[in-house]
């Protein structure tokens, strides 16, 4: 981070990276943009249901954190950061099994404290899921 007020894509790309609950999920950050952000979750037992079918859950908590990283993406810091998510909803269009997940989100609509999201699940080439996430900066 930078000297001065970190970015809110600087502040995104550091609480992803230490995140307890996110690093212990295996999610990792892999591109950040203004209005948009990649993020991976690495497969592994942990987050199966059954055999290698990975959790629903698990796929929600990747559709949740890649919508904060976009959110905060292009978001103006002034003051302790604050954010939370406010609505979450997720489609799930087939079973994703036994390999990484990427998820790419991007903000749909920015006001000034509510960001609504798009965020698509792909497990390689295949869409898995697709979640709607609305998000409160403050």
């Amino acid at each position: 981070m930078s000297d001065q007020t970190p970015t809110g894509a600087e502040l995104v790309t550091q609480f992803v990276a230490h995140s307890p609950f996110g690093v212990r999920a295996g999610l990792s950050l892999e591109h950040i943009e203004p209005e948009k952000a990649v993020l991976r979750l690495a497969y592994s037992e942990e987050v199966t249901t059954f055999g290698d079918v990975i959790h629903g859950g698990a796929i929600a908590t990747l559709a949740d954190v890649a919508a904060t990283a976009a959110a905060w993406s292009a978001a103006e810091v002034s003051g302790a950061p604050r954010g939370a998510t406010v609505g979450l909803t997720v489609d799930y269009l087939g079973a994703a099994r036994g390999r990484d997940l990427r998820a790419e989100a991007q903000v749909l609509r920015r006001g000034r404290s509510i960001c609504f999201c798009e965020v698509d699940i792909l497990a390689g080439d295949d869409l898995v899921a697709k979640a709607l996430v609305t998000y409160k900066l403050g």
